[in-house]
């Protein structure tokens, strides 16, 4: 747990509220994720970026889309030949539990069905966090944004056959660089 994480949470139950705007940053060399609230870092993760072939865009983006339980479909890509499309709640869907869009269509943070690739440069330029992570940062910043969800909304979905597309309210400011 980080000083910054720490602290946040001392101040929370010292009944100081963390105030500011919702914002989240990513490094490409340090593969990790940060979320915080004005300059209180609320949230780290470690997470897995592109490859030198396929790199994840640097930038400045907006989080705004979040699909939960999504499927998978094989993009007309040379490295995806062959692969099968994977619906929501299939076990070899890729995707896993939610994909966060930054930069529609293309790339998004979403969950893998390779939890060791997580630390590296392996995707195909989106961004891959643990299965147990991406949930916990889609339903943050749901939460955070004004569209709080009961255990029991995550559950049905998670355990449907569906897709829940949700638009957050405003968007969530993302910058991702070295």
């Amino acid at each position: 747990m980080t000083l910054a994480l720490v602290l946040a949470l001392h101040l929370a139950t010292q009944g100081n509220v963390v105030s500011g705007p919702l914002n989240m940053a990513a490094s490409t060399e340090k593969r990790i994720l940060v979320v915080r609230i004005g300059p209180h870092q609320m949230r780290q993760y470690d997470i897995a970026v592109g490859t030198k072939a396929h790199p994840t865009p640097n930038g400045r983006f907006n989080v705004k889309h979040i699909v939960w339980n999504p499927g998978w479909v094989p993009p007309k890509e040379k490295w995806a030949k062959g692969k099968k499309p994977a619906k929501p709640g299939d076990p070899k869907n890729p995707m896993r539990v939610v994909k966060i869009f930054f930069q529609e269509p293309d790339y998004y943070i979403h969950g893998t069905d390779q939890p060791d690739s997580i630390g590296e440069a392996a995707s195909h330029g989106c961004i891959r966090m643990t299965a147990e992570d991406a949930f916990a940062l889609g339903k943050y910043l749901m939460d955070h944004t004004g569209v709080k969800k009961d255990a029991d909304w995550y559950a049905e979905v998670l355990n449907g056959d569906e897709s829940a597309d949700v638009i957050l309210p405003g968007p969530v400011p993302f910058a991702i660089g070295r």
